[in-house]
């Protein structure tokens, strides 16, 4: 039976390292930061060399018994350096090099901009870590050429806020902005699925349309809301949730009659039929917001504001509060 050794591959993994192999200063530090990158237990793989074997015109890997440092009166000797990377001596060396690679302790906390081991419990999720990210929020409004920002569209149904959201984004979208509309019934088509329109379900609704608004607003964008949101202390939550002054209230002022009048979806002759309960501005109140940002009335005396004759108004705000510029 001949026996042929496999040819060694160079010294940058422990693993792979054969018998033969000599490993220079800097090929043996190569091997020790291979082992500390990858986990690797030196001391279990001390005995589990292998080489390739030929018998019967086949190949086969058998392993080999380890192989020990030679004594000290032995140095000169072709094997008194073999494998070195396996010895105890280095095992300890890749454990210093764990607990005093400082600048890995260093790079770690600064990403995360907080203490490593600090965990805390929001909610019902326990043992939780903020993590930070270098890009913040300054990076993306500059990339953005604009500051994010969440716009919230509140009024009665009926009252033209969905269509209001549409003609501001494409509006802001003309200049060169980037927008993103939370639409009431279509974020209940998947997210807010789950929740029906009692009391309760209505304060998770613009909760997580609050908390959603946030994520856009920090991503830099201008994150337009279009909800009935009826009731004070739920949009107050929500403005709590963004940097000050990055919260727009926007009331659409419409009367009730004319929004029943318009009744663009059929829900208020179903309300007052009694085939829907709970319906805001019938059987369930609407709080008007006690001090917004914008209000934009629609009095019949006065005419109607068309949708984009509104969003201008909205623009000028935003304009004059710096909304449309790094």
């Amino acid at each position: 039976m001949s026996v042929v050794r496999s040819s060694p591959p160079p010294c940058s993994s422990a693993v792979l390292c054969n018998v033969d192999c000599e490993p220079s200063a800097s090929q043996a530090a190569e091997n020790l930061r291979f082992s500390k990158l990858c986990g690797i237990n030196a001391a279990r793989l001390h005995g589990s060399q292998k080489r390739l074997v030929l018998c019967g015109g086949r190949a086969r890997w058998n392993s080999l018994k380890p192989i020990k440092a030679k004594d000290d009166d032995d140095a000169g000797s072709d094997y008194s350096r073999k494998c070195s990377v396996m010895s105890n001596e280095n095992v300890k060396q890749i454990k210093a090099m764990e607990d005093s690679d400082s600048s890995w302790n260093e790079n770690r906390a600064s990403f995360s901009g907080k203490n490593p081991c600090q965990v805390s419990n929001v909610g019902n999720s326990t043992n939780i870590l903020w993590h930070d990210c270098p890009i913040q929020k300054r990076d993306r409004q500059q990339l953005l050429q604009q500051r994010g920002c969440v716009i919230w569209l509140t009024g009665l149904s009926g009252s033209g806020k969905s269509t209001l959201a549409c003609a501001l984004s494409r509006s802001l979208h003309a200049r060169g902005k980037l927008t993103y509309i939370l639409d009431g019934d279509n974020v209940r088509h998947g997210l807010n699925r789950d929740l029906s329109f009692r009391a309760e379900d209505r304060s998770e609704n613009i909760r997580r349309i609050g908390e959603v608004a946030k994520l856009f607003a920090d991503a830099g964008l201008i994150c337009i809301t279009s909800l009935i949101s009826p009731y004070q202390k739920d949009r107050d939550a929500c403005r709590a949730l963004v940097p000050e002054g990055d919260f727009i209230e926007v009331f659409i002022d419409v009367p009730l009659h004319v929004c029943e009048a318009r009744d663009p979806k059929g829900l208020y002759k179903l309300a007052r039929a009694g085939k829907i309960k709970g319906f805001t501005g019938i059987d369930d109140p609407y709080e008007p917001p006690s001090s917004c940002e914008i209000v934009l009335q629609q009095q019949q005396g006065n005419g109607f504001k068309s949708p984009c004759e509104m969003a201008e108004i909205v623009i000028s705000y935003l304009e004059e509060k710096g909304y449309l510029r790094a």
